[in-house]
């Protein structure tokens, strides 16, 4: 019967280290344990070395950190009737273990469900057009809403963001000749705007040259100088200078009188 005795002793230890397993718990920095004795809540253990009643008592350990939750692309018809693919990503953490453990069967599927469904309302009411370009105003309203649903559930959702917005090849070229028609407008007001510009600037300059005729001369000779530079065999007067040449030839002929000296020859008469 010692034999008997002894089986039995070491049965007894081995239950009691394994009891003693079990009744040891270790709660991480990052996690809260809520502990249920008999299916009744009994409270919350902070992180650290813990220790409950073997079968009595179940802890459940609840992570606080922030959880990344990928949503993935939902097919959405715009409020102008535009068929889109719209996905995104959402961020949340845990702010009351005891209601994330209670209230709700599993966190991160019920978020994922009620996002997926948010992202497609909240999308349908806006155009394709306030979709491309109002996106902080989405994710901010896509947030809104599911903070308000997930509050009951100890769970805040921190940020959304829409991630990828898919067209349709018709659209796509739609809105490529558009932006193309686009810029072809500004092209023709910026060319419109720079001739308004520069006929001004040209009667601006009309009116100094009417009240200075000297201007109008110099400019001519300057056009002069412009074409020489060219070694071209034929130049064109213009008109005003051969009559500038003409009155600066009857001046030095009446200087040239008035001084009782023969005026230079080889200069051109107006006739």
């Amino acid at each position: 019967m010692d034999w008997y005795w002894w089986v039995l002793l070491t049965l007894l230890v081995i239950f009691l280290i394994v009891l003693l397993f079990m009744s040891i718990k270790v709660v991480k920095q990052y996690e809260m344990g809520v502990v249920l004795r008999f299916g009744r809540l009994i409270g919350v253990r902070k992180p650290g070395l813990r220790i409950i009643i073997p079968i009595v008592d179940v802890m459940v350990r609840v992570a606080l950190r922030i959880v990344t939750l990928p949503i993935q692309s939902q097919g959405i018809i715009t409020r102008d009737n535009v068929s889109v693919g719209v996905s995104a990503v959402a961020y949340y953490r845990v702010v009351d273990p005891v209601k994330s453990v209670i209230a709700i069967e599993n966190v991160q599927a019920a978020i994922d469900q009620i996002a997926q469904t948010t992202l497609r309302k909240v999308v349908g009411q806006h155009t394709l057009d306030e979709t491309l370009a109002e996106t902080n105003v989405l994710n901010m309203n896509i947030r809104e809403i599911l903070d308000a649903r997930t509050l009951d559930w100890g769970v805040e959702v921190t940020l959304v963001e829409l991630k990828d917005i898919l067209l349709p090849e018709s659209m796509k070229r739609a809105m490529a000749r558009q932006a193309e028609a686009e810029r072809e407008k500004r092209a023709k007001i910026i060319n419109a705007e720079g001739e308004s510009m520069a006929a001004a600037a040209l009667g601006e300059a009309s009116d100094t040259m009417m009240a200075h005729p000297l201007a109008l001369q110099l400019r001519n000779l300057q056009s002069l100088v412009e074409i020489g530079v060219d070694k071209n065999t034929v130049v064109v007067f213009p008109a005003p200078l051969m009559s500038t040449i003409g009155d600066l030839s009857s001046f030095l002929k009446r200087e040239a009188q008035a001084s009782g000296t023969t005026a230079p020859t080889g200069l051109p008469t107006a006739e």
